[in-house]
């Protein structure tokens, strides 16, 4: 079972930053795909960002040279780095994995195991 526990939303205005956190336990975390998604009121869930096994990132357009994904395999630990916050980057973030995955897609159907979720406000 692959369990996932996300942290370091927070409310920022316009410009700031911030850096959300998923912690993942499991016995496979060397075999998972790992993405970031999230989720705005009244809107479907959309990928943000994702990262292969090897540490291969991808990236919607709407973040590319903003945000950035890494992970640290010692600590078993997904990162989403947030810069250059807009209002529009308000919603529920989470992260997600996948061990059947030939890439790590961002389609949220692609994805078996979630985190709760952690929420990002930012002001205008």
């Amino acid at each position: 079972q692959v369990r996932l526990v996300e942290s370091g939303g927070g409310s920022v205005q316009a410009g700031g930053s911030l850096k959300l956190s998923c912690s993942v336990s499991g016995p496979v975390y060397n075999r998972l795909c790992t993405a970031w998604f999230r989720q705005a009121p009244g809107k479907e869930r959309e990928g943000v960002a994702s990262v292969e096994r090897d540490g291969a990132p991808r990236y919607a357009d709407s973040v590319k040279g903003r945000f950035t994904i890494s992970k640290d395999n010692a600590k078993n630990t997904l990162y989403l780095q947030m810069n250059s916050l807009k209002p529009e980057d308000t919603a529920m973030y989470y992260c997600a994995a996948e061990t059947y995955l030939g890439i790590a897609t961002m389609t949220p159907y692609d994805y078996r195991y979630w985190g709760q979720g952690t929420q990002v406000t930012v002001s205008s």
